[in-house]
């Protein structure tokens, strides 16, 4: 009998495969796929990052981790490294879903991000309190001890190391997002219709630059989908997976 091919989840900059938790409960639910956190370089269990990265070493980092061809999730910073894999590692890559992912950043939107890069850099407990609060305003309903465990795992972080994660971050959106109209894999956008920074106007770019591809947007969601709704985002992984999946044996 053939195995499932697996469901790979990559998390975002400063966090670890943990965030996936919830998501991961609620997947097993719904599909007998073995499902993987993997945790990005620098984080979790992995070496931190003493130097400057680039996109491309991280998913190639992330490439030699991988079990095999499987249907890639990325989060954020991970949906740039999944997106990378899917342009040039493509055999690796059933299906492609990013999740809270930034696209193709205007001068603006850059220029915001460049100001929180600068904020870490100049007082990184400061910046991870506002993290916490952009992702998970008072009436965002998320109990309060996945708000702690977020905060817990963002102040872990190497200061060093998550610099040179977050100056990818950061930038690497400019990189990939020349190469999306050569992802050949099916493709899905999904995004919180409340999130400031992978806005639903930046995933609507990326189903529109990646061919074929469908978007998403969450009601009344932020950020931290995988967090604040994890049982409807499972759903919308789910079928996307088995949709692409029957059509691939079509």
């Amino acid at each position: 009998m053939v195995q499932p091919l697996p469901i790979v989840l990559l998390h975002g900059v400063g966090l670890d495969h943990s965030m996936w938790e919830p998501l991961r409960a609620d997947l097993a639910r719904l599909t007998d796929r073995p499902v993987v956190a993997l945790d990005l370089p620098g984080h979790g269990a992995q070496p931190p990052l003493t130097g400057p990265a680039t996109l491309t070493e991280l998913a190639e980092d992330v490439a030699t981790r991988l079990p095999g061809r499987a249907h890639l999730v990325g989060f954020s910073l991970g949906a740039l490294i999944a997106q990378h894999l899917a342009r040039y590692r493509p055999e690796l890559v059933a299906t492609l879903t990013s999740v809270s992912s930034v696209c193709r950043r205007t001068p603006e939107e850059a220029a915001s991000v460049a100001a929180r890069l600068e904020s870490a850099r100049t007082d990184f407990p400061g910046s991870v309190e506002a993290s916490i609060h952009r992702w998970y305003p008072a009436d965002s309903g998320v109990e309060p001890g996945a708000v702690a465990g977020t905060r817990t795992t963002l102040l872990a972080n190497s200061v060093e190391s998550y610099l040179h994660a977050y100056e990818v971050f950061a930038t690497a959106d400019a990189e990939i997002g020349s190469e999306l109209g050569s992802i050949g894999v099916p493709s899905l956008a999904v995004t919180g219709e409340l999130d400031p920074g992978s806005t639903p106007e930046m995933t609507e770019r990326l189903a529109a630059a990646t061919p074929g591809a469908q978007a998403v947007v969450v009601p009344g969601a932020r950020h931290m989908l995988p967090v604040e709704r994890p049982g409807e985002l499972a759903r919308i992984i789910h079928h996307f997976v088995e949709e692409s999946s029957r059509e691939d044996h079509a």
